[in-house]
């Protein structure tokens, strides 16, 4: 098992760069960081499919049933109800993507930070000493696309944090090499 630099499963990113874009330094030290900071891996584009195809698939039902309902009782000038769900099928088309681009990670030499999220910010530092459980789930959908998430347990409840929409071997990577850090930072306390 390689613990010395990340696989990469998506675009990295320096971190003042968003998700989806090179790396501008365009390498990294056999540590698995640049020097400026940590190398930032970017999630697959399959979470993007899956997201975008639950999307059109529920508000496109509750277009049709919005429409086509009214329509049918009351007249086609009641019709005009389905577009509300088609508008934010399209506001959310563009939403989907925002969130996914700003979803990433980064192993460092003692945690893992975990970046996400478009208005508000929100960055999750997890020590691999702390660590209680990593597991790696996929459910129906999921695994049609190819895809799994982490999710890390620690001691406090509130730190607990997941990484959604790997693909199924890097998450299992992950997961092993989460395990193996842990074991070794916390065999010290």
């Amino acid at each position: 098992m390689d613990t010395g630099s990340p696989h990469e499963t998506g675009p990295t990113v320096a971190a003042e760069g968003t998700a989806g874009t090179p790396d501008p330094a365009g390498a990294r030290s056999a540590a698995g960081a640049v020097e400026d900071g940590p190398v930032w891996i970017a999630l697959p584009p399959g979470l993007l499919k899956m997201r975008r195809l639950l999307l059109v698939v529920w508000l496109g039902l509750i277009a049709l049933a919005a429409g086509l309902l009214p329509g049918l009782l009351a007249g086609p000038a009641w019709a005009v109800f389905a577009l509300l769900p088609l508008a934010l099928m399209a506001w959310g088309w563009v939403m989907i993507e925002r969130n996914w681009r700003s979803w990433r990670y980064a192993e460092r030499a003692d945690d893992l930070l975990i970046s996400r999220g478009v208005l508000w910010r929100e960055e999750t530092v997890v020590p691999y000493g702390r660590m209680q459980l990593v597991e790696v789930t996929s459910g129906p959908v999921e695994r049609h696309f190819g895809l799994a998430s982490v999710q890390l347990h620690t001691a406090a409840a509130a730190t607990d944090a997941t990484i959604p929409g790997l693909d199924p071997a890097e998450a299992e990577r992950l997961r092993d090499r989460l395990t193996e850090l842990g074991e070794a930072r916390s065999a010290g306390l």
